[in-house]
């Protein structure tokens, strides 16, 4: 990944948010407007992903994780659907080496289930290249719904025998894709939409949201900042207030 000359950007004073999930929205859109095959916005948002992760790793984030592929999305025509798989593929060939030399840590939240077997091993040998990496913890939510996850944990539960006496929030959350991980601090979604789509239904419970009119293969490094420092203007309650004088 080679890295154009950056704009300076004044991270002073800034709390920069632990986990930032992104609901990477627009890329058909981007197409359209541009006279484009939607598959041709595809391969611009695989790209910007790689400037948005070098902007995570010089920022400081720990964690992002970004919403690849949901369960809804084998719906769509089968040919966009094959052609999705193929990006992933090619960016999982073309970009692992350097993510690990970078120290990105890759993680899936998902299933793989009715994945391409070859997709899957491509999958399996980037997670295990990359599983002692600390530098920055990237989720890949591929084949994932917020819905699915939580029936697959409730299901894992019953398995193992957990009693309703038992059952915690912390016990819940070990049982989900992102056992161990912060929750998201921030939820970026582009676009200008309102949804949260599925995503991360338990863990954004109380994350701050920030959805902006840039479309997804236009989102860049100045406007990630931008949303940072609009998380900082906010007050993060948490269902509480604050005591009156």
């Amino acid at each position: 990944m080679r890295n154009r000359r950056k704009k300076p950007l004044d991270l002073t004073g800034l709390t920069i948010p632990t986990h930032i999930a992104i609901i990477m929205d627009g890329n058909g859109r981007w197409a359209r407007r541009r006279g484009l095959p939607r598959q041709a916005g595809h391969r611009a948002g695989a790209e910007n992903l790689r400037r948005i992760i070098n902007a995570c790793v010089e920022f400081g984030v720990k964690v992002l994780t970004i919403y690849a592929f949901s369960t809804e999305n084998w719906g769509r025509p089968e040919k966009e659907v094959r052609g999705l798989m193929k990006i992933f593929a090619r960016v999982l060939d073309q970009e692992l080496d350097d993510l690990h030399r970078q120290g990105v840590c890759l993680h899936h939240l998902g299933d793989l289930t009715g994945v391409d077997p070859a997709l899957q091993e491509k999958v399996r040998r980037a997670l295990e290249l990359t599983k002692n990496n600390d530098r920055l913890i990237l989720n890949v939510a591929f084949n994932y719904g917020g819905r699915a996850e939580i029936l697959h944990a409730v299901r894992q539960m019953l398995a193992d025998g957990i009693s309703p006496d038992e059952l915690t929030e912390e016990l819940f959350s070990s049982y989900l894709f992102t056992a161990g991980l912060p929750d998201p601090d921030l939820v970026i979604r582009t676009s200008g939409e309102l949804r949260i789509s599925n995503f991360l239904i338990w863990q954004a419970a109380y994350a701050e949201y920030y959805p902006t009119p840039q479309l997804w293969p236009d989102f860049s490094r100045e406007d990630l900042y931008e949303a940072i420092v609009a998380y900082n203007q906010r007050e993060r309650r948490f269902g509480l207030v604050p005591e009156e004088n």
